[in-house]
This record gives C-alpha cells, sequence and structure tokens, in this order.
C-alpha cells in the first residue's frame, strides 16, 4: 500500500475512530484470511461491507468471475470516491444500512456471500443491530457471513443469527483480529 493510502486511514480514522475501527487498514495476513474463507464456487453475487482503502477488496477481485455481482459499502466520501476509480466494475454504496434496497435496484434477490469489516461493537446497539439484520435478509439461505473483529465481543450476538462455523485468529494484524466465519440459518 502507498503512504497516499495510508495517509487517507489515518485521515478517516482520526475523524470518526468509532466508524473506522482501526488506525491502518487491514493486513494481507486478514485479507487473505478472510477471502480464502469464501466458499468462491458457490459465489455468484458478493458484498464487502466497510471496503476501506481495498485491502480485502484487492484480493476479493483476484476471486471474481466476469458475471460476479459485486457490491461495496463504504461511508466514508474520500475512500469511496477512491474506491470507484480503483474497481469501476464494482458497484459502490454509501451506507451499508440500505443493503437490501441497493440490491433490490440490482435486480439481485440475494447476496451469497457478505465480508465485512465494520466494527460492528463500535456501533450504538440500534445500528448494530440493524446492520446485521440487514446482512440476514440479504443472505440466501447458506450463505456465507464473514466478518473481522478486533474481540470475542459480537460472538454471541453472532451465533444467535447466523451458525457460527468457526473463528480464526489472525496475530499477524494490527491489531490482532478475529475472523468471523457464519451461514445463514
Amino acid at each position: 500500500m502507498t503512504k497516499k493510502v495510508y495517509g487517507q486511514f489515518i485521515r478517516s480514522f482520526l475523524r470518526q475512530p468509532r466508524q473506522v475501527g482501526s488506525v491502518i487498514p487491514s493486513s494481507r495476513h486478514l485479507s487473505a484470511r478472510m477471502t480464502n474463507a469464501v466458499a468462491w464456487h458457490e459465489v455468484s453475487a458478493v458484498a464487502e461491507l466497510g471496503s476501506g482503502t481495498g485491502a480485502i477488496t484487492r484480493v476479493l477481485k483476484r476471486h471474481t468471475t466476469e458475471n460476479m455481482h459485486v457490491l461495496l459499502f463504504e461511508m466514508d466520501e474520500a475512500m469511496r470516491s477512491q474506491l470507484k476509480q480503483d474497481y469501476p466494475d464494482f458497484q459502490v454504496h454509501a451506507n451499508a444500512c440500505q443493503l437490501t434496497d441497493v440490491l433490490s435496484r440490482a435486480g439481485l434477490n440475494a447476496l451469497d456471500c457478505i465480508i465485512s469489516g465494520l466494527p460492528f461493537f463500535n456501533f450504538p446497539p440500534a445500528l448494530r443491530m440493524k446492520l446485521l439484520d440487514q446482512v440476514h435478509q440479504a443472505l440466501r439461505p447458506g450463505g456465507q457471513f464473514i466478518a473481522f473483529q478486533y474481540s470475542l465481543q459480537m460472538k454471541k450476538l453472532l451465533s444467535e443469527k447466523f451458525i457460527l462455523e468457526r473463528i480464526g485468529f489472525v496475530p499477524l494484524d494490527f491489531p490482532p483480529a478475529f475472523v468471523y466465519v457464519c451461514r445463514k440459518k
């Protein structure tokens, strides 16, 4: 990653630390762990929530096919603008709380996989639940939800809404991260 990307990320973190969640973008180790957990052979439509500067998006792109629908969600306007420039074949949107509306407008019935870098535990409980409800509604039955968090605080809530298949630990990320691999019940 370039100095410009790190600078952009740090500026966004300083403006809204609870929304961004980390002072630096996800590491290549975390990006690989997240994307390696995806059952790509089952995926024709995928969304990434909290795409940031594209650390995970870059790895996700390697797995996409010509007919795959990819939706990216990023609240930060500068990062969103850069994502649009870097990934012109992907649809880029601002608010993951509008996930099901975006799906409907795109003519998609459901997603096969949702990858998330959103710092759920930083959000107020009502926003956290709204986002998780959107994820649950947007996924097809048996669809994957893969999210990283910097703690195990979301384990109980995620296991109530999804089948929690496994939790991986990525010590080489800063801060170290947990990867939740879930399926819709």
